[in-house]
């Protein structure tokens, strides 16, 4: 069996209309990969009840593990929750648990623990909770799903929560070859090497540097004899333009 594959689904309009810039698909897809993970699949929906609903049951049943980030905060179009346990066919309530943790944390820092913030303690039926370090306010797993916050340290503190309980495979290894030719230059000789390593990911990434073309290749897999040994046979194949 290769590496699980993992599914991330970014929620809010925030990210579509371009006032927020998501940072924690490029930290998720990082820390997956030295997990033995491999991000395959990332969705950005609206803050929609039915099109969250629609993109959380494809993504479940079609990857191994899924994470979302953003609405399970305390506003009204914090619909997340909502939309995990809909898409479960789970019920919905504050949890005491989830209560408990919240309770404790803003009687510490001096805060009420209004109507609104308890919308976060809103829990759907048989989810484990994820531990939130920074504001208490817990995500939470159902199914193969892991529901977390958008703000990033929090999206981070909860990434390393779940983490450890997941099975990962052999770490992702990558070596990468910068060239000094354009894509189109070095296009068959990649074809070849891929045909010759099937077992290993090729990509070839161009770029233009002072006016100048060049491509970054990057070769990834499992087994770093076999990265070794297709770096040394793409030198041979394209001896010239390495810088």
């Amino acid at each position: 069996m290769g590496n699980p594959e993992a599914a991330m689904l970014v929620i809010g309009d925030e990210i579509l209309s371009g006032r927020t810039r998501d940072s924690n698909m490029h930290f998720l897809a990082g820390e997956l990969t030295k997990h033995g993970i491999r991000l395959a699949e990332v969705r950005v929906v609206p803050d929609i009840h039915e099109r969250i609903v629609e993109a959380l049951r494809a993504l479940s049943a079609g990857h191994d593990l899924v994470f979302t980030s953003g609405g399970i905060g305390p506003t009204h179009d914090d619909i997340t929750a909502d939309a995990v346990a809909a898409a479960f066919g789970a019920a919905i309530d504050v949890r005491e648990d989830a209560r408990a943790v919240m309770q404790e944390y803003y009687d510490r820092m001096g805060r009420e623990m209004n109507e609104a913030r308890l919308r976060m303690a809103r829990i759907p039926e048989g989810a484990a909770l994820i531990d939130n370090p920074i504001s208490a306010a817990p995500g939470f797993t159902i199914g193969n799903v892991h529901v977390m916050a958008g703000v990033p340290s929090v999206f981070q503190a909860m990434v390393a929560s779940v983490l450890p309980t997941l099975t990962g495979g052999a770490p992702l290894l990558s070596q990468n070859l910068n060239l000094g030719l354009a894509e189109g230059d070095i296009a068959g000789p990649l074809r070849a090497l891929a045909d010759e390593f099937p077992g290993l990911s090729i990509g070839s990434y161009p770029y233009q540097r002072d006016g100048v073309y060049g491509t970054n290749v990057v070769i990834r897999g499992e087994d770093g004899a076999q990265i070794d040994a297709a770096m040394g046979r793409l030198c041979a194949l394209i001896p010239e333009g390495r810088t």
